[in-house]
C-alpha cells in the first residue's frame, strides 16, 4: 500500500518543517505551499489524503480555501490551524467543512494523532453484510454510506455520517460529547466539544424534515429520539 500524501498549507517555515519531520517519521508523504491560491491548484494536482490548513494566510485565507473546496464538492479531508484560541475561529472552520481543528502552537504528536484519526475515519470500509439501520422516516445504510429521510436521499459528510450512524445505533441513549469524540472521532477528548456541538447543529439542519430528532440532555450530552 502506498504512502499516503499530506499537504501542508502555512506561511511559517518552522511550521512546515516541524510538521513534515514528524509526519514523514510516521510513513506519510508530504507536500507544502505557502499562501491559499497555490493551495487550490496543489489540492488539484496532487489529490492529497489530506490538507492541513492554516486559517492566517497571505491572498486567500484557509476560510475560503476551504469554502472553495466544499463549495466545489471536493471531500478532502482538512485539519485547520486556528492561531487563536477562539472558538469562532473553530467554529466557522468547521461550518465551513473543515474536519477538525488544531490551535497554535500545538505538539506535532498531537497534530499526527489527529491525522491519524481523520485518515481511520475517511478510510473505513464498508462491511457488504451490514443491514440498514430504520427509525421512523430514516434509513442508514452504513454498505453504500447513504442516508434516507422519507425515501429521500441527504448528503452528509463523512464526520457526519458517522456521528448520526452511532446516535441512531443507540437510540434512546444519552451520549456524552466525550463518548460521542472518543466513538465518532476516533481520538481521546482533548476538550472539543465545541466541534461535537457545530456537527449536531449542521445534522439537524440537514435531518430537519425527518420525524428523528436530536434532543439535548442539558449539561450531559445528546439523544435521538422520535
Amino acid at each position: 500500500m502506498s504512502a499516503q500524501t499530506i499537504l501542508l498549507v502555512d506561511d511559517e517555515p518552522s511550521i512546515i518543517q516541524l510538521s513534515r519531520l514528524y509526519l514523514e517519521r510516521d510513513g506519510y508523504k508530504t507536500h507544502s505551499q505557502g499562501d491559499g491560491a497555490q493551495a487550490l491548484e496543489a489540492i488539484e494536482k496532487l489529490k492529497p489524503d489530506l490538507v492541513v490548513l492554516d486559517v492566517m494566510l497571505p491572498g486567500l485565507d484557509g476560510f475560503e480555501v476551504c469554502r472553495r473546496l466544499r463549495a466545489a464538492n471536493n471531500p478532502v479531508p482538512i485539519l485547520m490551524l486556528t492561531a487563536r484560541d477562539e472558538d469562532i475561529d473553530k467554529i466557522v472552520g468547521l461550518e465551513l467543512g473543515a474536519d477538525d481543528y488544531l490551535t497554535k502552537p500545538f505538539n506535532p504528536r498531537e497534530l499526527v494523532a489527529r491525522v491519524k484519526a481523520i485518515l481511520r475515519r475517511t478510510d473505513k470500509s464498508p462491511n457488504p453484510d451490514s443491514a440498514p439501520l430504520h427509525l421512523a422516516d430514516l434509513v442508514i445504510d452504513s454498505a453504500r454510506r447513504e442516508v434516507m429521510v422519507s425515501g429521500l436521499p441527504v448528503e452528509l459528510r463523512t464526520q457526519e455520517f458517522e456521528l448520526l450512524y452511532l446516535l441512531v445505533q443507540n437510540r434512546g441513549l444519552v451520549l456524552t460529547r466525550e463518548k460521542l469524540l472518543e466513538k465518532a472521532w476516533g481520538f481521546d477528548f482533548y476538550g472539543q466539544t465545541r466541534t461535537v456541538d457545530v456537527h449536531i447543529a449542521q445534522l439537524r439542519r440537514k435531518i430537519g424534515a425527518s420525524q428523528v430528532k436530536i434532543e439535548t440532555v442539558t449539561g450531559i450530552g445528546y439523544k435521538i429520539v422520535v
